[in-house]
């Protein structure tokens, strides 16, 4: 089994880099955001590899980290969720922006990945959410405040408020750390208007 290659960027395709290894060219299949920050052909780079072999071929999958390797993995323990949908997920969140969204239950979220409709994305939030803390890195205390809230924390005011403070111009993950800290700080039950103040205070620190 590859667990992970050192080499030199030979091509980079549309879901997927060669690299070249002491003459040999491996091809990893890989996010966009993994693809967009790896460098130019002729450029180092490091890559953490899934192996999959099967009976007729053998197919890698190439990750910057060894996290964003995890979710890899993790997503695919999701019933009807397989490699292409995994990193379509991948390539549209983050991992901390995954992690936020399976905390607090943001449907909407996962569902902006190509391929992942509201069934699976519901799949994926259900499946994971006592999965997700071992991989969740700098996410684990928003996933963590979830579950001290509890599973009768309302979606819907909690996704406007995301969405808002995301169009104000946060990133996703400061908006739903910033939400999920205004609902353990006297924030539990509020409505959307409410969390949104409490999430620019918590900003505002």
């Amino acid at each position: 089994m590859i667990g992970k290659l050192k080499g030199t960027i030979d091509e980079i395709g549309e879901d997927y880099v060669v690299l070249d290894v002491h003459g040999v060219g491996y091809v990893a299949f890989c996010s966009a955001r993994t693809l967009g920050k790896l460098g130019s052909s002729g450029e180092a780079a490091v890559l953490f590899i899934e192996t999959y072999v099967r009976e007729d071929q053998l197919k890698l999958f190439g990750f910057l980290t060894a996290l964003e390797r995890e979710w890899f993995r993790l997503l695919q323990s999701v019933q009807g969720v397989g490699s292409k949908v995994a990193l379509a997920v991948l390539s549209t969140l983050t991992p901390g922006e995954l992690a936020n969204a399976i905390a607090l239950q943001d449907k909407t979220a996962v569902s902006r990945a190509p391929g992942v409709g509201p069934k699976v994305a519901v799949r994926i939030m259900t499946e994971l959410r006592n999965k997700a803390p071992a991989f969740a890195g700098e996410a684990s205390a928003s996933i963590g405040l979830k579950q001290e809230l509890g599973e009768g924390v309302a979606s819907a005011p909690v996704s406007d408020a995301v969405s808002a403070l995301t169009n104000l111009g946060y990133s996703r993950d400061q908006a739903a750390n910033a939400v999920a800290a205004a609902l353990k700080n006297g924030g539990e039950g509020a409505d959307s208007a409410k969390l949104i103040r409490l999430g620019l205070k918590e900003l505002s620190r």
